[in-house]
């Protein structure tokens, strides 16, 4: 059986040979790794009567793991709400994007767009996999025109997509029934 005997010596021939692209940062920066917004004491105290509130009624019907469950949701609601996200690097290159140590290639995702959340720009990256759908991405200092710029030459772009029927329902009752006051 032979082999093909390469002599790694041989730096430039090796490279000819093999033909590797060059990878090149377009992008990057560090960011929030989500959304985030610093709540007043008013937000907390109306989550915790509306839990409490709901808690009651599912004890009546004698639905004790209902009961855990709808707790355990409220602690992750707390906890999100007061602890901070930290900061992440995110780089967008000829590769793909990462987000810390993740890794997208270009073959993975699907499209983009960008919305506000909490008054921060946010992009979104649909990826073709059911997991994990949606890259959400702070951008932080840098603007959408930046990043639009560089993702058209990848990604199609989508200027609006249309909101899911719990996205719809969300903003209702965030609209009509608000945890705290919008202080201005």
């Amino acid at each position: 059986m032979e082999e093909d005997n390469i002599d790694f010596n041989d730096d430039e021939e090796w490279m000819d040979q093999y033909n590797y692209e060059e990878i090149t940062t377009f992008l990057s920066w560090h960011a929030p790794g989500r959304p985030y917004k610093k709540h007043s004491i008013e937000y907390f105290t109306n989550i915790f009567l509306i839990v409490m509130a709901v808690e009651i009624i599912i004890f009546l019907f004698h639905q004790y793991l209902f009961m855990a469950l709808v707790f355990s949701l409220a602690f992750l609601a707390f906890a999100l709400a007061v602890v901070p996200p930290r900061n992440l690097f995110y780089r967008i290159s000829s590769q793909g994007v990462r987000i810390e140590d993740h890794y997208f290639i270009w073959d993975e995702l699907y499209d983009f767009y960008f919305m506000k959340n909490h008054g921060q720009d946010i992009l979104y990256i649909r990826t073709k996999d059911y997991f994990p759908g949606e890259l959400t991405i702070v951008l932080g200092d840098i603007s959408a025109q930046q990043v639009k710029k560089v993702l058209l030459n990848f990604l199609p772009y989508r200027e609006y997509v249309k909101p899911t029927f719990i996205e719809k329902a969300g903003n209702w009752l965030e609209k009509n029934f608000p945890l705290e006051r919008q202080i201005n």
